[in-house]
């Protein structure tokens, strides 16, 4: 299966990098996409993900063709 990962704002500066396509076998979760696109960094607390551009949970599982994203909360002001 191949998933599309974003990574945007300080997580794109702390890993360096905005995107991955990863190829994975069988079928993953939020969390485990996160593990194999980082290479095993741990998940800073609070971040928010969305599957397809929808929020989802971390427990949540992708399917081929997937775009996941992983973005800081969003604070303004």
């Amino acid at each position: 299966m191949q998933v599309k990962v974003l990574f945007f704002a300080g997580l794109r500066e702390r890993l360096g990098k905005a995107d991955v396509a990863l190829e994975l076998p069988g079928t993953a979760t939020v969390l485990e996409v996160w593990q194999q696109a980082t290479g095993g960094e741990t998940l800073p607390a609070n971040v928010l993900v969305s599957i397809n551009q929808v929020y989802a949970e971390l427990s949540a599982s992708v399917a081929d063709g997937d775009e996941v994203a992983f973005f800081p909360p969003v604070t303004g002001g």
